[in-house]
Formats: structure tokens, C-alpha cells, sequence
């Protein structure tokens, strides 16, 4: 299906995504642990699901039971977690040096 751009933007949210592959991330948990806005995090995440690498599905606890919007919870694919990682890879290959926040996300201390 295709690879995303691989912006730094996208690499914190890849990231985070796999950070914990056994349970799925509302976008704000997401936004908190790549320490960027939702402005920024929803358009790179539409663009991973478009690509396949994720999938989402909106929570079934009705948003006046919790008293926020529902949430929309993203996860890997199959296929996708191991494609993220082989693009993270090629792309921390090219870089010489990586930003304090990536590096910080890397090493689990988000």
C-alpha cells in the first residue's frame, strides 16, 4: 500500500504506537507521548491508516456515560508494526543526529 512520509513528526508518532503494542492509544495519549499537538498527530494518523499500517475504531461507551467525546482507538495492523519499524530504521540510518524528544521515545522515558 505504500510508506508515509517519514518527517520527524511522523517518527515521534510511530514511536509512541510502539511504545506498547499490546493495547490500542486514544489520539490524545498519543499527542501527550510524541509531544506534539493534535492538529499534528491526526493527519499523520489518518495517513498510517491509509497506508495500512493501522486501523482504529471509536470506543462503545456512549460519550454522556463519561462525559467527553468518544475516543478513537488506534493500533498497529499485522503487517504494520514491522513496517514501522524497517522505516524507522532507514530513517534513523540517514540522521546524524536525533532530537532530544525522539531520543527520549526511544529509550521508553516519554
Amino acid at each position: 500500500m505504500g510508506n508515509p512520509r517519514m518527517t520527524l513528526a511522523t517518527q515521534l508518532v510511530l514511536r509512541a504506537l510502539l511504545s506498547d503494542l499490546a493495547r490500542e492509544m486514544y489520539g490524545l495519549e498519543i499527542c501527550a507521548m510524541a509531544g506534539l499537538p493534535s492538529g499534528t498527530i491526526h493527519p499523520i494518523l489518518a495517513r498510517l491508516e491509509a497506508v495500512g499500517w493501522l486501523e482504529s475504531r471509536f470506543e462503545d461507551t456512549p460519550p454522556q456515560e463519561v462525559g467527553r467525546p468518544r475516543r478513537r482507538y488506534y493500533r498497529f495492523t499485522q503487517d504494520g508494526a514491522e513496517d514501522a519499524r524497517v522505516a524507522l530504521a532507514r530513517s534513523s540510518s540517514k540522521a546524524k543526529i536525533l532530537p532530544a524528544t525522539l531520543r527520549r521515545i526511544a529509550d521508553g522515558n516519554a
